[in-house]
């Protein structure tokens, strides 16, 4: 190998500039600070209307700001697996530990864990240097008798898709193209072809069979009789053990269910994040960590090797924590009517993260140096300070310390024995729930606790240390997944989100004391305020909503007059017009990008604001905040009326039916003009605010057909009656206030 070769970089970086999205984004920015000093020097500003609208006016400057200095420098990466493996023998290769995640055999069905598990145990990768472990805060012997089912299947799954080059390794999906078989010339891939497909579906027949059928808890299945999802002893087994490390075999797998007790905090996913990380310490302890949801499998199995181009390179191995791949979905409703695709928001805003200090951790499809989630920080070689406090940091099994010693120290691997997988008393005690006590575990080291969005917690704390992170974005895509298939799981998703990122904002791990006290440079903290501040943005989005309804009420205006009107109404055709371009460059229709504006309102002015107010009753110890699970659905699943809005009694959907039923009370009082006179002739309402309201009612169309919808497709009686009310008593004090 020549040394020319060598000194190629592994990886580069590009940053691209998008002259025209720059000019743009300008130019919406120049128009929003314009409309703003109009405000301020027009003669309308002291009214109530004109003085509510320039508040939200300037928290949507203020969030255009962060916007775009969070897409302004855009960098995408580009991996070279070919230059790494001249450098890095096959046998060389670091070793990885998988791990897999899930907490609820119901709503996360075992058959979508397995697929994931299947398809990272076929990587293109050596199965000698792989281990992956599964945890299961379920504790359910279903996920655990699946799992040993597929681990056999695994057997000839994972020969079978190396000696063919399989592109797709998660089999639900493989098998779903029938034209594989047929457009293949090899004459014994059809055959066997046929044949791996005839023992999947045996494998989901008997997992099938299992799920309706109550599993026989005797033998290995003994320990889950006296167990309990939330009360239960640690369970560790090792289902599959490749004894003689050979690379073309089936990797380690290895189930664990951490114990629970009612008594004991359990931290949600970053507790269970946290119990994996000091199991597989114990028993293979490879230096980088691969983190996966148990819906996310793996699409191009050749990712691991393009993360490791990121991670093996000069420069990449003294900065880089972690690499994160973007999330995209196998399921996808047309024209994404829920608005949870998130398509644009992963090009447009994941690129322009990874051309800061780096993109955000998003708490699945992303790889990790073990030392990093150990604590350590870039460019630090000594370590003998934090090594003599290792039992306060780490805990107090001796066995643990000394491999995060190892770990730390920059060690392959660590291994107390020559099977590597044993240790299991060990590996109890660290499983169990009181280990943490008194230790840095969610506090300086392993996944942070303190939000239900742990994810994002714990890529700030090390970001605020001083690493980076690399955005992955191989061809075809890293990972693939399921998304929300109806209404009220993104609404359970997008809450959690709200609620957990505000809760950061509101805490000692504030973005902005990292970079006043720690690493994290200033534009990077301005793209984590962007994201940390979106249950704020609900109030001025709310507030804003209804402003058209109370001025057509009251019979006034909150629209500027002249220059005013003609620069709002150039920054509102210019800002969709963006948007809009955005979403056709990056191959979307013109109804999707609707579906998501229209979306983005809703959630905004409901999900969000719940997420508002439940860190509001937080801070003021009313109650906490829970971490709700996202139901997955199993492949097979069909959804009737895909992509149509479901409601039930949620109290989530009264801030929106409440605005619904104002509007349309606002456009009634117009059309039989029932206002009350304007205080002064050329101050009342118009067909701006008109214009404005009618637009509301078009956001919330999805409400409006629930109005007079039955079933789970109609808002409940309960909802319309409370908005009923909360709508007379708006109509009534915007009246009052007039005569006041």
């Amino acid at each position: 190998m020549s040394n020319n070769t060598n000194s190629l970089p592994l990886y580069e970086k590009t940053w691209i500039k998008h002259k025209f999205s720059r000019v743009v984004d300008s130019l919406i920015l120049a128009l929003l600070l314009l409309l703003l000093g109009y405000r301020v020097f027009s003669h309308d500003f002291y009214t109530f209307p004109c003085f509510v609208a320039f508040l939200c006016e300037t928290w949507f400057t203020y969030t255009w700001l962060l916007t775009i200095s969070t897409k302004w420098s855009p960098a995408y990466c580009t991996t070279y697996i070919d230059r790494l493996l001249q450098r890095v023998p096959e046998s060389e290769l670091p070793p990885v530990d998988l791990f897999v995640t899930t907490a609820d055999p119901e709503l996360e069905p075992p058959i979508i864990t397995i697929n994931t598990v299947l398809s990272l145990l076929a990587l293109d990768y050596p199965a000698n240097k792989l281990a992956c472990y599964v945890s299961d805060d379920g504790c359910s012997p279903l996920t655990f008798y699946a799992l040993v089912e597929a681990s056999n299947f695994a057997k000839i799954w994972i020969p079978f898709c190396k000696k063919y080059n399989v592109l797709v390794r998660a089999p639900f999906r493989y098998f779903l193209d029938e034209d594989v078989a047929n457009n293949n010339d090899l004459p014994e891939f059809k055959q066997e072809w046929l044949r791996m497909k005839e023992e999947y579906e045996h494998l989901c027949h008997k997992i099938q069979n299992a799920t309706q059928k109550s599993i026989p808890l005797t033998g290995e299945f003994a320990i889950f009789s006296k167990s309990h999802p939330r009360n239960h002893p640690a369970i560790i087994k090792v289902i599959c053990q490749n004894k003689k490390c050979l690379s073309d075999k089936v990797p380690h797998i290895i189930y664990i269910a951490r114990e629970k007790r009612p008594n004991h905090p359990h931290h949600y996913k970053a507790g269970a994040m946290n119990v994996l990380t000091r199991v597989s310490g114990l028993m293979t302890n490879a230096p980088y960590i691969l983190n996966v949801d148990c819906d996310m499998y793996m699409h191009n199995p050749k990712t691991v090797l393009h993360t490791m181009c990121i991670f093996l390179d000069s420069k990449g191995d003294k900065e880089v924590a972690f690499v994160q791949c973007p999330q995209k979905f196998y399921d996808g409703i047309k024209d994404d009517p829920f608005g949870n695709q998130l398509v644009a928001i992963f090009l447009y805003i994941g690129g322009g993260i990874g051309g800061l200090q780096g993109i955000f951790y998003v708490g699945t499809n992303c790889l990790h140096r073990r030392k990093v989630i150990y604590g350590l920080s870039p460019n630090i070689d000594d370590e003998n300070g934090r090594l003599s406090q290792m039992e306060r940091i780490f805990g107090t099994s001796k066995e643990f310390v000394e491999s995060a010693a190892h770990a730390l120290a920059g060690k392959k691997i660590f291994a107390p024995n020559d099977n590597h997988i044993n240790s299991f008393e060990t590996a109890i005690e660290v499983a169990s729930c009181g280990y943490e006590y008194d230790t840095n575990w969610g506090k300086e080291v392993g996944w942070m606790y303190g939000s239900t969005s742990e994810d994002l917690l714990t890529g700030l704390k090390i970001h605020v240390r001083g690493w980076r992170s690399e955005f992955c974005t191989p061809n075809p895509i890293a990972f693939m997944g399921c998304s929300p298939q109806d209404y009220l799981v993104t609404l359970s998703q997008q809450k959690r989100w709200a609620s957990g990122l505000l809760d950061i904002f509101l805490s000692k791990h504030c973005p902005i004391f990292g970079t006043l006290f720690g690493k994290l440079q200033f534009r990077e903290c301005l793209a984590y305020i962007w994201i940390t501040n979106w249950a704020f943005r609900s109030i001025p989005e709310i507030c804003y909503a209804v402003l058209p309804a109370y001025c057509i009420i009251t019979n006034s205006s909150f629209l500027p007059k002249e220059l005013g009107l003609w620069i709002l109404t150039t920054l509102l055709v210019t800002y969709n017009i963006s948007t809009l371009t955005e979403y056709l460059l990056t191959g979307l229709s013109i109804q999707t990008w609707w579906n998501n504006q229209r979306m983005a309102r809703i959630t905004t002015m409901n999900v969000w604001f719940f997420g508002f107010l439940a860190i509001l009753f937080k801070k003021l110890r009313i109650s906490d905040t829970v971490f709700e699970i996202t139901r997955k659905e199993k492949p097979s699943t069909v959804i009737e009326n895909p992509g149509r809005l479901i409601f039930n009694e949620s109290p989530i959907f009264l801030p929106g039916t409440t605005i619904l039923l104002i509007q349309l009370t606002s456009l009634v009082i117009n059309w039989f003009g029932w206002q009350q006179p304007p205080i002064k002739s050329k101050d009342g309402s118009g067909i701006g605010e008109v214009f404005c309201s009618a637009y509301v009612v078009v956001c919330y169309w999805p409400y409006f057909k629930g109005l007079f919808g039955k079933g789970h497709y109609g808002l409940p009686l309960s909802t319309i009656c409370k908005a009923t009310i909360l709508a007379f008593l708006f109509v009534h004090f915007s009246r009052s206030s007039i005569r006041g």
